[in-house]
């Protein structure tokens, strides 16, 4: 059986305890759990027919106190870099993040989420931000923990990036 962590990073309250719950659990709530330095989950994946034991680090958000503890990257295989459209600055911060982790694990598979799609209408995200990552062939998607949308898709796209890795 393959094993491959995967990290969540971004800034608090974007959703990563919220998306990894979704895809682990197919559950959702409102209510906001800050996580406090790192929270590991588990999930099978048969992709392909291909086994995967995909161990999930959920790692604490960063905010002005609190920067990403990068010696929780060590052994990843790939990662999320987790944004929330209706936060303009998570998105900024999501671009930092990248770089800070860049120096740290080198080339590892990585796919960028933007969060919380059933609040588009709400969302303050700047498209041609996100025209900027696109055209330096990131992988981008829009998802949602709330109801689902892009949750399980995500997960196995990037475990796909991985295993090809």
């Amino acid at each position: 059986m393959i094993k491959k962590k995967i990290c969540m990073l971004g800034v608090f309250a974007v959703g990563k305890t919220s998306l990894v719950q979704r895809f682990v659990k197919s559950i959702f709530s409102d209510k906001y759990l800050t996580t406090v330095g790192v929270k590991i989950d588990k999930k099978t994946l048969d992709l392909d027919g291909t086994t995967v034991d995909v161990m999930l680090w959920d790692l604490q958000g960063e905010d002005e106190f609190q920067e990403l503890q990068v010696s929780y990257l060590r052994g990843t295989s790939g990662y999320f870099l987790v944004a929330d459209g209706t936060r303009a600055f998570s998105f900024d911060r999501a671009l930092l993040l990248k770089e800070k982790v860049d120096k740290v694990v080198g080339d590892v598979p990585f796919v960028m989420l933007i969060n919380k799609a059933d609040l588009t209408d709400q969302w303050e995200l700047d498209e041609a931000k996100v025209e900027e990552v696109l055209a330096k062939n990131w992988s981008v998607m829009k998802t949602s923990a709330k109801t689902g949308e892009n949750v399980e898709k995500a997960f196995h796209t990037l475990t796909m990036m991985t295993l090809e890795q």
